[in-house]
């Protein structure tokens, strides 16, 4: 049984070692590191203490099998991720780049994540559970999407509360069916968690503040906006909270705002007051950033609350 249940890709991350490099000229690569972007948030999840599941599919191959004993060994119920002969396991290559921008090269479509569809979606997987988190990154074929639709109404028929993090790359967004989608799953959530200017995907307010109250009036009950270096600030009905960024050494930045998120949702489900969890997941996202690879800088809630004192 999962508290906090989520779905989508499993893959593994190679990376350019250095800054500036492309993938145009031949250079110095590191990896795999298990990664996926729901995976590394329910990895947080589970190491922030709630019980944490993945619905997901897998090859069967060594990339599978990093990711599958990493999720395992922080605790991810890892009973729901398939393993299948018919694909192998995904990979994104990353670059880095001198503003602080990456780019992506997904190996998606055709590897073993893409098979997940709506059969791996059984309403009895949901039993026990509170937070079910979708991720914008996962959308990426229309199997999935069919997935995504099909827990959303197990999660409405059940009363468990659905959190967003809309997550869009322009590697990701290509069609309508992936827009229409991302509308649906923004107006079954009770959480919204953008980064950055996504906070105005749904609706056209002026600025921040009117954008957010908009989002509220339509019944949401938290509004977290990550921004990555500038920190993040977060809203409720009754409360606004502001974090400043902290002051850490950028090692690897991807994966943080799936660590921030996983520690938000984890804190929220285990009774953790709004601005105590806001804080935490400020904190969590920030050190995630200083170790290399996606899931590598997750932190433990006492190593956050340690940091915090």
């Amino acid at each position: 049984m999962a508290e906090i249940l989520t779905l989508g890709e499993i893959l593994v991350e190679v990376m350019a070692k250095k800054v500036g490099q492309t993938f145009k000229e031949t250079g110095d690569l590191i990896g795999p590191f298990p990664s996926g972007a729901p995976a590394i948030f329910i990895d947080q999840v589970a190491k922030i203490g709630s019980e944490a599941g993945i619905i997901s599919v897998i090859g069967d191959d060594d990339f599978g099998k990093i990711n599958y004993e990493k999720l395992q060994a922080d605790g991810v119920d890892t009973s729901k991720i398939r393993t299948t002969k018919e694909r192998s396991t995904g990979v994104a290559f990353v670059t880095y780049k001198e503003d602080g921008d990456r780019d992506f090269i997904f190996h998606l479509d055709n590897s073993a994540a893409g098979l997940l569809s709506e059969e791996d979606i059984r309403e009895e997987d949901f039993d026990g559970c509170k937070y079910f988190h979708i991720m914008g990154t996962a959308l990426y074929n229309s199997n999935i999407i069919k997935a995504v639709d099909k827990a959303i109404d197990i999660c409405k028929k059940k009363g468990i509360k659905i959190s967003f993090d809309p997550n869009i790359r322009k590697e990701i967004l290509k069609n309508d069916e992936i827009k229409k989608a991302l509308e649906r799953i923004y107006e079954a959530c009770d959480i919204f968690m953008p980064s950055g200017d996504e906070i105005n995907l749904f609706v056209d307010g002026e600025d921040e503040k009117s954008s957010v109250q908009a989002i509220l009036d339509q019944g949401k009950e938290y509004v977290v906006i990550k921004k990555g270096s500038e920190g993040c600030s977060a809203y409720s009905k009754d409360l606004f909270i502001k974090c400043d960024p902290l002051n850490v050494v950028e090692v690897d930045p991807t994966g943080a705002g799936d660590c921030f998120g996983g520690t938000f949702i984890s804190c929220i489900n285990q009774g953790i007051e709004f601005r105590k969890a806001v804080a935490y997941a400020n904190v969590a996202g920030a050190l995630a950033v200083t170790k290399k690879g996606p899931m590598a800088g997750n932190s433990n809630l006492e190593k956050l609350k340690n940091y915090m004192i």
